[in-house]
């Protein structure tokens, strides 16, 4: 689902990661709309249906299609799981994206597995009856990007998708890499890497090779929601990366 988050200029679409929504880019929404007419997407299985199986591909082909009202190229700015669709989507349909910023995400987790994080997730004590309740559960930084993505109903905060889709895009990453898809990607791009990142060592700073029209910024002090972490340096990197592409 493709929400208009105004501003004027060059469409800017942001792309959440995995459990997130379109309502954890809240705080950066108003310094983008100063670069440009801002856009979020909610991703299938995140607070709406799912047609299939949740393949990478599938959500390629249900962002295409939110896209279509969107009639010029776009700079997408996706964090982990919205950073692999926004690279798949670039390989995909290059003519329609002009610049990506891409955080905290590898092309390759083969061998990895979701069941233990599944089942420590499928553990939560839902509903989290207040606010505090989630911030107190997973900290400052995390406890605000699921206040931000979670369902509130009557009796507290409920997960806003089912943990076996959850699940299931996560466990595709164990299976495949996705290495063709970033290095026929043409378009300007900022690979942003935390300290703390969850992407296997090394790898986003090897998606420089062979693409001399990519940079790399690693933020100190930063985990994996680099955006939250560091929203300053964040900022300042993306900005900066903006203002070349004018």
């Amino acid at each position: 689902m493709l929400h208009d988050e105004g501003g004027t200029g060059r469409p800017i679409l942001l792309l959440h990661g995995l459990m997130g929504s379109s309502r954890t880019w809240v705080r950066h929404v108003p310094w983008l709309r100063d670069h440009g007419r801002v856009y979020t997407f909610d991703a299938a299985g995140h607070g709406r249906p799912i047609a299939s199986a949740p393949t990478t591909e599938l959500f390629v082909a249900d962002l295409a299609d939110a896209l279509d009202a969107v009639d010029e190229p776009i700079t997408v700015i996706g964090h982990s799981m919205g950073a692999l669709h926004a690279w798949c989507f670039a390989a995909a349909h290059p003519g329609r994206v002009r610049a990506l910023v891409l955080e905290d995400m590898a092309p390759d987790f083969r061998g990895r597995t979701a069941n233990d994080w599944a089942a420590m997730v499928s553990a939560w004590p839902q509903p989290f009856p207040t606010e505090e309740s989630v911030l107190d559960y997973f900290g400052e930084v995390a406890g605000r990007y699921f206040l931000e993505s979670f369902e509130r109903r009557a009796d507290g905060w409920y997960l806003h998708g089912d943990v076996e889709t959850f699940r299931d895009i996560s466990e595709e990453w164990g299976t495949r890499d996705f290495w063709a898809q970033w290095e026929s990607v043409t378009a300007p791009t900022l690979l942003i890497e935390g300290e703390f990142t969850i992407t296997p060592e090394g790898q986003m700073r090897r998606m420089l090779d062979g693409h001399d029209d990519a940079r790399y910024v690693w933020v100190a002090q930063a985990g994996h929601l680099v955006h939250d972490d560091q929203p300053q340096r964040y900022r300042d990197a993306v900005e900066e990366f903006l203002k070349t592409l004018d």
